[in-house]
């Protein structure tokens, strides 16, 4: 984060320019910058564009005649909550192999750990993107940032109605899906996940079967790199049954490790340094797997780092 701010330093070529970051500028965009990155990651559901949209912001932030702005956090917030339903919107018109799915972040580095209690499940960044951008930043400000109606009318430039309308319509498609963090036990996770691995690297269907719900589902993305099968509902048998088909013709030669991606378990393939696909997981009460989501895109695996154990 650091380097980001001696970056536009750096980058600034006029007086007028360099006098902006002052020692009191420099920590006021240290702070503005967690809670902008926490707003552009939870809309766009990508991390390293997040990182982008926020850099740009506030670049263009540095350099603005600052007259007329009366309040700066919220200038800072309204343009990057705008930035990011801009891009949400490029970026819903883009084709991938499988269903597109969010760039995880495991939270263990000094910067996404700035995110980590602000940040949705995996899970919930995966129904998110059954809504449209603007229904989407509505439910993240309403439900996971506690913005008031009026607030979040004066953000988006809607009216108070409006902004109702788009949270009742965004709730429906969520069919009561709620943006806090259901936490569960590290053991269950660690349990589960240990079983899972064993049944793959063993190729046993039938112990695979009996860690899944009836109505398990498999959602994969492979990016536009990666030919992967569509996300779907095939029921246990036929689910464990590619799990393994996949399991001993690509990655039983890689080596695993067990992590946390967006507060969910996860079991990732590495050959080296080279991560080559990750499978996170969501567990129901009973710590029976309800879905799982396969990333194979390469350009949301490269920046996971390996852990040595969970």
């Amino acid at each position: 984060m650091q380097l980001i701010f001696v970056y536009f330093y750096l980058k600034s070529n006029t007086k007028t320019q360099y006098q902006v970051i002052t020692s009191e500028s420099y920590n006021n965009m240290q702070e503005h910058y967690k809670k902008l990155l926490t707003y552009a990651y939870n809309i766009v559901g990508s991390y390293e564009d997040a990182r982008d949209l926020v850099q740009d912001v506030l670049e263009k932030y540095i350099v603005l005649d600052k007259a007329n702005i009366r309040h700066e956090p919220n200038f800072l917030i309204k343009s990057t909550i705008n930035h990011a339903i801009n891009f949400k919107t490029r970026q819903s018109k883009k084709e991938v192999f499988g269903e597109w799915l969010p760039e995880p972040v495991s939270f263990e580095n000094a910067d996404t750990k700035l995110i980590k209690d602000e940040t949705a499940s995996y899970t919930m960044l995966v129904l998110l993107e059954h809504l449209n951008p603007k229904e989407r930043a509505t439910f993240i400000l309403k439900e996971g940032f506690n913005y008031s109606h009026a607030e979040i009318a004066e953000l988006l430039e809607i009216s108070t109605e409006n902004s109702r309308q788009l949270l009742s319509r965004a709730s429906k498609q969520l069919k009561g899906g709620k943006f806090s963090i259901e936490r569960q036990r590290a053991s269950v996770h660690v349990e589960t996940l240990g079983k899972y691995q064993a049944a793959l690297a063993h190729g046993n269907i039938e112990e695979l079967e009996h860690l899944l719900v009836s109505d398990i589902k498999l959602n994969a993305d492979g990016g536009t790199k990666v030919q992967v099968v569509k996300g779907a509902e095939m029921g246990k048998t036929a689910t464990a049954t590619l799990l393994v088909y996949v399991q001993q013709q690509f990655l039983l030669d890689k080596e695993f490790t067990f992590q946390f991606f967006n507060h969910q378990p996860a079991i990732c393939f590495w050959e080296n340094s080279k991560l080559h696909n990750c499978h996170i997981l969501q567990l129901n009460n009973d710590g029976l797997i309800q879905e799982i989501y396969s990333v194979v895109d390469p350009e949301k695996l490269k920046n996971i780092t390996k852990l040595s154990r969970l």
